[in-house]
């Protein structure tokens, strides 16, 4: 590549990124006025633990992806790790993925660190599975205090139950997928086929863009990954602990974001709408579940006995705080490993 190309590639990534950036902002534009018009009636000490709550919830979830490396015998250092998850936050954020974009980045930024596309792959699937075994635990937890309460509906309850056998039922499906090298190639293999037949609708000059026998290659080599976790699942106790930790400090920040407004909720409530809304932002192909994320958070309070006066500006100036925190950093890490790349090609 040439230098004149070297310069317009990272002119035209810079760009990119910018307009992805200022679209989130315009995005959350009448939420960030609502919330700068609230500030004077809240108590700002109480959101100044805002910032070490999202500390705790990176710094859990580095040590997570550290953790399930260390398994499949990668030792990776905490810094260029914890660098990794503030970028992985702001790409989620601010780029519309559905968590494909944060899997294809994952990938792209191990390399550098030498580590196999499909050990990537299986560490990011890990990753969500060990998310949803600790949405069960903490599900079960916020319906109890629910149930104990006695404010919310058999709607909400019944929501709360769908949802965790949901979770339930999905993480099985997973595991048993790939529990089985047959049937782990003939369901990627089924979706990479399907997926070319949608992409040769667009390109007809290319009818396999994903290439079959490399798909079939990268989850064969997944497959013979997950048997090293599978013969040791005791070795999955840490990052399940550092998983609970870290929806754990994301819910607390929630109910910090309430203290402040001087409203002692029930946290069931809290955690059955931060599960309800990241589940459905998480498939939601706007950027960080932009609309539906602060929707559903703000329906499930209400249902749940939490008053609309409060639950509708608490989530608004959550989600405004947590975004304030979560892109500055990961804008700044991004670049720089995007100019690095650029630079050196």
């Amino acid at each position: 590549m040439s230098k004149k190309s070297k310069a317009k590639w990272k002119v035209v990534l810079n760009i990119v990124t910018i307009i992805a950036l200022f679209g989130a902002i315009y995005a959350l534009r009448h939420q960030i006025v609502d919330s700068l018009n609230n500030l004077g009636k809240v108590d700002t000490w109480a959101l100044f633990l805002v910032i070490p709550l999202q500390l705790l919830n990176y710094h859990a979830y580095t040590n997570q992806s550290r953790s399930l490396f260390s398994i499949l015998g990668e030792k990776l250092r905490y810094r260029p790790m914890f660098r990794l998850m503030l970028e992985m936050n702001f790409v989620g954020l601010v780029f519309p993925s559905g968590g494909v974009t944060g899997l294809s980045y994952f990938g792209i930024r191990m390399k550098d660190a030498d580590v196999s596309t499909a050990k990537t792959s299986l560490v990011y699937l890990m990753r969500y599975i060990m998310v949803f075994i600790s949405f069960q635990i903490l599900l079960g937890t916020g319906l109890l205090l629910l149930a104990l309460d006695g404010k919310a509906s058999r709607f909400v309850l019944l929501v709360g139950g769908s949802l965790s056998t949901l979770i339930l039922v999905g993480t099985a499906g997973i595991v048993f997928i790939i529990g089985s090298k047959y049937r782990i190639n003939r369901f990627f293999v089924a979706v990479s086929q399907a997926l070319n037949k949608v992409i040769y609708v667009v390109r007809p000059r290319h009818p396999e863009t994903i290439n079959i026998e490399k798909v079939r290659n990268l989850f064969n080599e997944l497959h013979e990954d997950y048997l090293l976790i599978k013969n040791d699942f005791s070795a999955l106790k840490m990052p399940l602990i550092w998983s609970l930790l870290a929806l754990s400090a994301e819910i607390a920040t929630i109910y910090v974001v309430y203290v402040a407004f001087g409203a002692w909720v029930n946290p069931g409530a809290v955690i059955l709408a931060y599960a309800v809304a990241t589940i459905a932002g998480f498939f939601s192909v706007l950027p960080g579940g932009i609309g539906i994320y602060e929707a559903l958070m703000t329906a499930v309070l209400a249902a749940s006995g939490v008053s609309p006066g409060v639950s509708i500006p608490v989530t608004v100036m959550y989600r405004v705080l947590a975004i304030s925190v979560q892109i500055p950093p990961g804008f700044y890490f991004y670049n720089k490993n995007i100019r690095s790349k650029t630079t050196s090609s």
